[in-house]
C-alpha cells in the first residue's frame, strides 16, 4: 500500500463485517463453484512414557479414534463456528505421525463449492489433537497442544497459499 494513502479500517478488509461493523455471514451465492482444498496441522507434545503407552491404551487406539474425531469435526464446522457455511465435503483425511516428542497431525479437506475449507481443516486438526489429549490425559497432565496452523489452500478468488 502507498504511504500517502491511509490504510482502510480493519473492518473494511474483513468480509465478515457489514458496513455498520456488525458481524455477518458472507453471501457466497454469487461465487463460482470451484474445487477447493485446505491442509492444516497441529502438534501434540507427549512424554516418551505416553508415546510408549499408545499401543496399549485401555480406551482404544488414540490415533484411530482421533482420525474419526477429526473427520467428524470437519463435517460439523458450521455448527461450531457461527459464520462458517455448511459445505458438502468431498474428502477429509487425518494423518498422524509419531515423532520422538509427540504426534504431528495433518488434516486435508476438499470440496467443490463457492467458499474455502480452511476452517474445516483447522477444526479437524484441532479436534484430532484434543481427542488424543482426552485419551492420554490419565497418563500425563503436562500434555501440550501446539502449532495449529494452515499449511496450504488452493482454489477460490484469493488464490493458492503455501506456508
Amino acid at each position: 500500500m502507498r504511504e500517502d494513502i491511509p490504510e482502510p479500517p480493519l473492518e473494511s478488509k474483513l468480509s465478515h463485517f457489514d458496513e455498520a461493523g456488525r458481524a455477518r455471514m458472507v453471501d457466497v451465492s454469487g461465487k463460482a463453484t470451484t474445487r477447493r482444498q485446505a491442509v492444516a496441522s497441529a502438534f501434540i507434545e507427549l512424554s516418551p512414557q505416553v508415546l510408549a503407552a499408545l499401543p496399549s491404551n485401555p480406551k482404544g487406539n488414540p490415533l484411530e479414534v482421533a482420525r474419526f474425531a477429526g473427520i467428524q469435526a470437519a463435517k460439523q464446522t458450521s455448527q461450531l463456528i457461527p459464520m462458517c457455511h455448511p459445505l458438502p465435503l468431498s474428502f477429509v483425511d487425518i494423518s498422524t505421525e509419531i515423532v520422538p516428542t509427540g504426534i504431528r497431525i495433518v488434516a486435508t479437506v476438499a470440496t467443490s463449492g463457492p467458499t474455502g475449507v480452511e476452517m474445516e481443516a483447522l477444526t479437524a486438526a484441532s479436534i484430532a489433537a484434543l481427542t488424543i489429549y482426552d485419551m492420554t490425559k490419565a497418563l500425563d497432565k503436562s500434555i501440550v497442544i501446539r502449532s495449529l496452523q494452515l499449511e496450504s489452500k488452493s482454489g477460490g478468488k484469493s488464490g493458492d497459499y503455501q506456508r
